[in-house]
């Protein structure tokens, strides 16, 4: 938003409204500005957290004044207390909410989120070990490309075992679970799970039988000889897509009924969830993907009459999943590990032979770290 030309009170001072040189108009309720006031004694000015509750707040508070000042700057009086406090126009443009209550279709993705199919394998998202290490602008680029695609690649990693740790801490940190910090990938007998084995393995996001289900996953490569066994990866919301478009009464089924998932390999461990396969925001996002044939129990929250339905919507997304032409896939060489959105990305392995050797590691890191990292960035380097 360019700065504003002129301020106005509305409705006997329950609202602003801003209008900048270009017409473009902003409303904001007068309660939601003395709740977001940014001056000392309502925030934090070391971690920008509030220091009043709403109940601090009277509940009659209207606008007594508003004017642009020197700065232009808005510049606010509150009744019936008489709290004055400014806001920069440009604040208020990030932070607009009016006109955000247009209906959107449902299963939209933010501006920031790039779906993507087997056109990306040229493409393929990639950073160095080496210099994201030491270097804050390469980190950022990478982290973006996570957020953007979902996933990445990254090279150059130390062929160490527990090296996927040190990646993991470029942004944030690893959640332990019953795996242990980190877990190995490689042929085992008697395996408790079959990732510990040479079959290959469907496209899906891992441990959707726990609640909350890990949001990243690395998987670190520091032997590769074996025959195959190449890593793919789907994008499981561009999946969504082509199901809405294909089949929309099928998208509406996965979104609307909850999936039981569930897994019982381990002495004393016994998980299970509930939750259905394409998870939607209360306004329509598109917000995660839960798809694991090989853990799915039973399913029992579907009524009786929309069974077959659900069945053949799960049937299409399968297919979908399997598509050829939906996967991106990169056969990793020691030292290379990627790292994929666990609530967005399926990752799959093609089988592999018993002769040579193949030895991964993976770990599960959470999102929230990686997406604090990267907004440190951006606002460092004023991005934001």
């Amino acid at each position: 938003m360019s700065l504003p030309l002129t301020v106005e009170i509305l409705d006997d001072g329950q609202a602003l409204k801003i209008t900048d040189k270009d017409g473009k108009q902003q409303r904001f309720h007068a309660i939601w500005l003395r709740d977001n006031a940014l001056d000392e004694e309502t925030r934090s000015a070391t971690n920008g957290q509030r220091l009043i509750t709403l109940s601090d707040i009277p509940a009659n508070t209207s606008l007594r004044s508003a004017r642009l000042n020197a700065n232009k700057d808005i510049a606010i009086e509150f009744e019936p207390d008489g709290k004055q406090v400014s806001f920069p126009a440009n604040w208020l443009h990030r932070h607009a909410y009016d006109g955000t209550g247009n209906a959107r279709e449902t299963g939209w993705l933010p501006s920031l989120t790039e779906t993507w199919d087997e056109t990306l394998a040229p493409n393929v998202p990639a950073g160095d070990f080496k210099e994201v290490s030491k270097n804050r602008n390469a980190l950022g680029a990478w982290l973006a490309a996570i957020r953007r695609h979902g996933f990445a690649k990254l090279e150059n990693c130390p062929v160490e075992s527990g090296g996927l740790i040190k990646v993991a801490e470029l942004f944030g940190y690893v959640r332990e679970t019953n795996y242990g910090k980190w877990f190995e990938v490689r042929t085992e007998v008697n395996p408790v799970n079959l990732a510990y084995t040479g079959l290959g393995l469907q496209a899906h996001t891992d441990n959707p039988y726990r609640d909350p289900v890990p949001t990243m996953q690395i998987l670190y490569c520091l032997e590769n000889t074996a025959e195959g066994g190449d890593s793919m990866v789907v994008d499981g919301f561009r999946v969504a897509e082509r199901l809405q478009s294909e089949m929309p009464e099928g998208f509406a089924m996965l979104a609307n009924y909850c999936a039981r998932f569930e897994y019982a390999g381990d002495k004393g461990i016994r998980l299970t969830s509930k939750r259905p396969m394409i998870e939607l925001a209360p306004d329509g996002e598109l917000t995660g993907i839960r798809f694991n044939n090989r853990s799915c129990a039973p399913i029992t929250d579907v009524p009786y009459e929309a069974m077959a339905g659900y069945y053949a919507a799960y049937r299409k997304f399968c297919e979908i999943v399997d598509d050829p032409a939906m996967a991106v896939a990169f056969k990793l060489q020691p030292g290379e590990c990627f790292i994929v959105d666990n609530t967005r990305v399926l990752h799959a392995r093609k089988g592999y032979s018993g002769e040579g050797n193949r030895w991964l590691q993976g770990c599960y890191p959470d999102k929230d770290g990686l997406y604090s990292t990267l907004a440190t960035i951006e606002h460092e380097l004023g991005a934001f």
